[in-house]
């Protein structure tokens, strides 16, 4: 194996390519003009804009995936021998008629890159472990180019995806061109990753499987520390350890210090806090929480800044946008540029998500997975169905439990997430590749659930519940899909069926018209 990762041309090859992060970082290889090829699944937006920028996917894992590169080589130098003979015994040809054979260039082994989600019995990982390639952690190849750049690593339990995206789109529309690598899909730059000229690179920097620790960055910002990964992790003491492991090799911390524990444990060069009486740098008051977004007056170490404006909804979000403002205050720009800039950022998909609007109900898609999340998401809810309205709106949750382990873990946290929920619907448990140990199910999640909320309903599977949804939804609800698996994959299919109801209503009233 190497000791790092080569960015000097030789090829990469993704195990598993489509994976929101794998992709990333394969878009930003294949910009730059790096070999890039993979394997994956199923098709995706996301494969098919790597497939745009040159990358070579198939689509079953099979260790002939591996060489590829080696192939391609073999057919190039034949093709050039082909045309070398061609040109010796062409009579009529100026070239030269030398005898020497072309010059056979090594073809390198290209650098096998894989997630924590590729089991080490995968066939393709096994083959190239076995063949000798070189083998990295996708974060491996984040670390590396990190150190190419005046690199911003966001990490944090929570609203990592929604923080990172947004300075990235801050400076973007502050005109300094960053490279931004991030957990999810973002509308601005029409995907998960952009190349930009700039010095800046922003990057998501991941926590759960350990491998923060890798990630030494000019500025490091962290957002919160919690519990939410108990299939790698033990204690929340285990979790620090990791964060202040990153911390001591980022040059500069920004932290919000409303997290006791970041607070506490990290002792950030730079805080920032939504309550003016903590003494952080920056801070936040006036603030007004609306069914279209959430407006605060901020605080630059006692000196009032301006007005701040972010359409997304919920306090958490105001966090996330604080340290944005930090993060921008640092780089020099003015406040009005980050003012500006927030303002518009829209937020990526699958964080809240609008998907539609049919039949009076409203369709959100969120990737709230962890107790803390559902409380925020659920409340950022509550504010768009009390909207000043004589009648409140109904928020239905529809929620798939993620991981046997989280679900174990947090069961009792789960059971009281729901309060600002009207109706919840639980499906079942999302293994995410994890065994399932028979002592926990979606089932007894409904239950407990049951025990602190008046309207709760289990269904087993996706079916049952895109047909109870027909039943159970109705016009003035927001309808959110909430989870990290598969169930945003029904929300197509309850929207069609709400437009057909739509669509017939419409057509009644234009016949009696």
């Amino acid at each position: 194996m190497l000791n790092s990762v080569d960015f000097s041309g030789r090829p990469f090859h993704f195990i598993g390519i489509g994976g929101i992060g794998m992709s990333a970082l394969a878009y930003v290889l294949a910009k730059r003009g790096l070999p890039v090829s993979g394997s994956d699944l199923h098709l995706s937006r996301i494969t098919q804009r790597l497939q745009e920028e040159g990358a070579h996917i198939f689509w079953s894992q099979d260790p002939s995936n591996l060489d590829f590169f080696q192939t391609a080589a073999s057919v190039a130098t034949e093709s050039l021998a082909s045309a070398v003979s061609v040109t010796k015994t062409n009579p009529g040809g100026n070239r030269s008629t030398s005898s020497r054979s072309p010059i056979q260039q090594p073809t390198l082994l290209p650098q096998v890159i894989c997630s924590t989600a590729i089991h080490p019995a995968n066939a393709e990982y096994r083959a190239a472990r076995e063949s000798g390639y070189p083998i990295f952690h996708r974060s491996d190849v984040l670390s590396g180019l990190m150190q190419e750049y005046e690199s911003v690593a966001v990490a944090g339990t929570h609203g990592k995806t929604t923080t990172s995206s947004m300075i990235g789109y801050m400076l973007l529309q502050a005109g300094l061109d960053p490279t931004i690598v991030v957990g999810g899909e973002v509308n601005a730059w029409e995907g998960n990753a952009r190349v930009g000229q700039g010095a800046h690179l922003v990057a998501e920097a991941d926590e759960s499987d350990g491998s923060l620790v890798k990630m030494a960055a000019s500025i490091g910002i962290v957002t919160n520390i919690e519990l939410d990964h108990p299939d790698h992790y033990n204690t929340l003491d285990e979790v620090i350890a990791i964060f202040k492991t990153f911390a001591g090799r980022c040059q500069t911390l920004i932290g919000s210090i409303d997290c006791a524990t970041v607070r506490d444990q990290l002792q950030p060069t730079i805080s920032y806090s939504l309550d003016v009486d903590t003494g952080a740098d920056y801070t936040v008051d006036c603030i007004t929480c609306r069914a279209d977004g959430t407006t605060a007056r901020v605080w630059e170490r006692g000196v009032i800044l301006g007005r701040l404006n972010v359409k997304l909804l919920g306090k958490h979000n105001l966090s996330n946008a604080l340290a944005a403002v930090a993060l921008g205050r640092l780089l020099k720009l003015e406040f009005a540029t980050i003012a500006q800039a927030i303002s518009t950022f829209e937020g990526a998909r699958r964080r809240f998500e609008h998907r539609g609007a049919y039949n009076g109900i409203t369709f959100i898609d969120d990737y709230a997975h962890h107790p803390s999340e559902l409380r925020a998401t659920l409340a950022a809810a509550r504010l768009q169905s009390d909207n000043g309205s004589a009648s409140k709106r109904r928020v239905v949750a529809i929620f798939q439990p993620h991981r046997y382990s989280r679900t174990l873990t947090f069961l009792e946290d789960f059971a009281t997430s729901f309060s600002d929920a009207d109706v919840v619907v639980i499906s079942d448990i999302y293994s995410a590749g994890e065994a399932n140990p028979g002592n926990i199910s979606g089932q007894q999640v409904a239950n407990l659930i049951g025990k602190y909320h008046p309207q709760v309903n289990y269904q087993p599977s996706l079916q049952a519940i895109s047909q109870h949804l027909t039943k159970l939804l109705r016009p003035g609800d927001i309808a959110l899909f909430l989870g990290a698996g598969n169930l945003n994959q029904l929300i197509p299919e309850v929207m069609a069926f709400h437009q057909t109801i739509e669509q017939g209503r419409s057509q009644a009233w234009c016949n009696q018209a």
